[in-house]
């Protein structure tokens, strides 16, 4: 098939018409933008799956988690009632206790290792992840990750005796995690998910660098990472409150980069598509809904400033990875002594979370993993054909595995759209032409299954 430069935009444009139409005809709600053409309704399955997170569960694995007093990585790892150790200990019990449901899909261990000595690990130190796997039914070895870091700290980031409550950072992030692992353990993913409690983040991302390291050595595909950090609260320093809001840092040119993979972007464009903006932009697409009752907002970075999380070492390792965090954060109840300072309270209690927010957040990563774990895997191989000088566009890519496959889309817009804007179905082919210029706009293509289910978008590389 070879549409026609007035097919293709003539489709777009009454696309474009129905929204601005329905946004006319109900102006109480022109604030809220249309959602862009690759979104992709909730299915049944995913409403239901949405419907059993529970926002009395999260509070009570985020109390729980806090009444170890602290769970510095540095602190106790044989005292069963304080410190890291005993908070592992749980950890486990719980993953185990979910994994007993699963009829023998979710496996869950220890991943440990010793740290030598190193920046803020003043003596070999064991670091202990806390991992569960739910092995996927269809595609076992594409994989997606979520994570929660489960160490704390207080303001002096060596102080491993004071009480560090870390209930916004980060239980909270690894409340939404065992949510997660606790609702899918019952159902039966096409392709993989790791669930996991990484401890270290907080002396310098010990725990994930330990759990990419594996996985990468292992060849593992991973195709997507989410890190859940700083996920327990909507509202500000100031007071003011976003409850339907949650932030996720996605990074544009990739930190793995190579030289020639730098010179090649330099010449074509991509500093807004690297694999991680397509995964944000999956997010957006199947989670900013009613269903899930929030707003992703997107932020074009790898992290905020001064701050780091346990997406990095996926990244650094060619992972696409992003970091869901709250919307605007309270730095008086994070890494902060307990305390009160002029009738002021400092530190990271769970009094000052929302767990319905968490619960909330709980519901966009569910949408997000869900869908892709249901949906193809993104295409591999894609070039875009730039032997002949033409002004038509040829992407050629490698049909996926799934046996549910259906066929491929090819999405397309203008280099200065920070979103794809236009749809145009391709069929169960590996290569189509479109009666558009490469020169003049970027192009892109996901993979569908016979459910409707959209794979995130894979960007061409050219191929000469």
């Amino acid at each position: 098939m070879r549409p026609t430069r007035r097919t293709v935009l003539t489709a777009t444009a009454a696309a474009s018409a129905t929204a601005l139409g329905a946004a006319g005809a109900a102006p109480a709600e022109a604030a809220a933008p249309a959602p862009p053409p690759t979104a992709q309704r909730p299915s049944r399955e995913l409403r239901s799956l949405l419907r059993e997170l529970d926002p009395d569960r999260i509070e009570a694995t985020v109390r729980r988690l806090v009444s170890f007093g602290t769970r510095h990585t540095l602190s106790a790892q044989d005292d069963p009632a304080r410190g890291i150790g005993a908070a592992r200990d749980w950890l486990l019990a719980e993953l185990r206790s979910y994994a007993a449901g699963s009829a023998g899909r979710m496996t869950v261990e220890l991943q440990s290792y010793v740290q030598e000595p190193a920046s803020r690990i003043p003596t070999a130190t064991r670091i202990t992840n806390v991992v569960a796997t739910l092995r996927g039914s269809v595609a076992p070895d594409r994989v997606y990750v979520v994570s929660g870091h489960y160490d704390s700290r207080v303001t002096d980031v060596m102080d491993a005796t004071s009480d560090a409550p870390g209930a916004d950072d980060d239980a909270s992030g690894v409340a939404v995690v065992l949510e997660l692992a606790r609702v899918m353990a019952r159902r039966r993913p096409a392709a993989t998910i790791v669930f996991a409690a990484v401890a270290g983040e907080e002396q310098g991302l010990y725990g994930s660098t330990h759990l990419a390291e594996l996985l990468k050595a292992a060849g593992t595909d991973v195709q997507g990472m989410f890190t859940n950090d700083i996920v327990g609260s909507p509202t500000a320093d100031d007071g003011t409150r976003d409850p339907h809001t949650i932030r996720l840092f996605a990074e544009g040119v990739p930190t793995s980069e190579t030289p020639e993979q730098a010179a090649i972007r330099r010449s074509v464009g991509g500093e807004n598509d690297s694999a991680t903006r397509q995964l944000a932009r999956f997010v957006r697409d199947v989670a900013d809904n009613d269903a899930t009752g929030m707003r992703v907002r997107v932020v074009y970075r790898r992290d905020r400033y001064l701050r780091g999380g346990d997406h990095i070492p996926f990244l650094e390792r060619a992972y696409p990875a992003a970091r869901f965090t709250e919307p605007a954060e309270d730095f008086a109840h994070q890494h902060q002594d307990v305390r009160v300072e002029n009738g002021k309270q400092y530190g990271d209690l769970p009094e000052f979370c929302d767990f319905g927010f968490v619960a909330r957040v709980a519901k966009v990563n569910a949408a997000a993993l869900w869908t892709l774990a249901q949906a193809p895997g993104t295409p591999k191989g894609l070039k875009i054909v730039t032997s002949a000088l033409t002004n038509s566009t040829t992407l050629v890519w490698s049909r996926g595995t799934e046996p549910d496959l259906a066929g491929y889309e090819v999405v397309w817009r203008e280099t200065t759209a920070p979103e794809w804007t236009h749809v145009i179905p391709a069929g169960d082919v590996t290569t189509y032409e479109v009666d558009l210029s490469k020169d003049n706009v970027f192009f892109g293509v996901r993979a569908r299954n016979t459910r409707g289910l959209r794979s995130p978008v894979a960007f061409p590389s050219p191929q000469t």
